[in-house]
This record gives structure tokens, sequence and C-alpha cells, in this order.
């Protein structure tokens, strides 16, 4: 069974560097806006990554679910605290986003394996 985290994050992070070896002002400033959003501040980073699941959950970007799902689990946000808020992303975002919801638990699963494999 292939490893869903790892492959996840070295294809990211490959093709991160490949976009900003292009140098594009532009997209290096839209990183830096994102990583700067998720920093504390009056929110704290469980809230921010909360909120960054529950808005990429309803625009259904698996790729940005992943990211704060594991961002969630790496910050010790527990799973009944991520499947609420799948919950209200899902009442947000309507049925359509069921199938976004599945991956999300296989992601969550995998990264308890993950961690239980250390």
């Amino acid at each position: 069974m292939t490893n869903q985290v790892e492959e996840f994050n070295s294809y990211r992070e490959r093709m991160n560097d490949k976009i900003l070896k292009d140098n594009n002002k532009i997209i290096k400033r839209i990183f830096n806006l994102d990583t700067n959003a998720f920093a504390p501040g009056a929110l704290d980073i469980k809230t921010k990554e909360l909120l960054g699941l529950v808005a990429s959950t309803v625009l259904r970007c698996d790729d940005c679910v992943r990211y704060h799902l594991e961002t969630c689990y790496k910050e010790g946000i527990s799973k009944e605290e991520v499947v609420e808020t799948l919950g209200i992303a899902t009442l947000i975002g309507g049925t359509i986003v069921i199938p976004h919801l599945r991956r999300a638990y296989e992601f969550w699963e995998a990264l308890e394996e993950n961690s239980a494999q250390v």
C-alpha cells in the first residue's frame, strides 16, 4: 500500500519548488500571503486551520483539505474537532462535498497510521 501522506507531501514540495524557481513575483507573493495568513494573530493557529479546512472542503479542493488536515494533525487538533469541522463544511457545502469528505476521512486515517508507525 502506498503512503498517501508521503506521496502528497513529496509531490507538493517538488511542484512548489518548480513553481517558485520561476521567480514570478505575483506567485511568490501569494505563497507568502498564504503563509502569513495562517500565522498566529488575533486568531490562534488551531482556529485558522479549522477555518481553512472548512473553506477548502466547501471549495472542494482535495489538496487544500489534505494540507489543512495534516497541519491540524500536527497542531494536536483532535479527530472529534476535525469531524465536527467537516460536518459544518458539509452542511454549508451541501451533498456535493461528500466525496471530498470521504477523502478527508481517508487522509486523516493515513495520518493516524503514519503516526502509529513512528
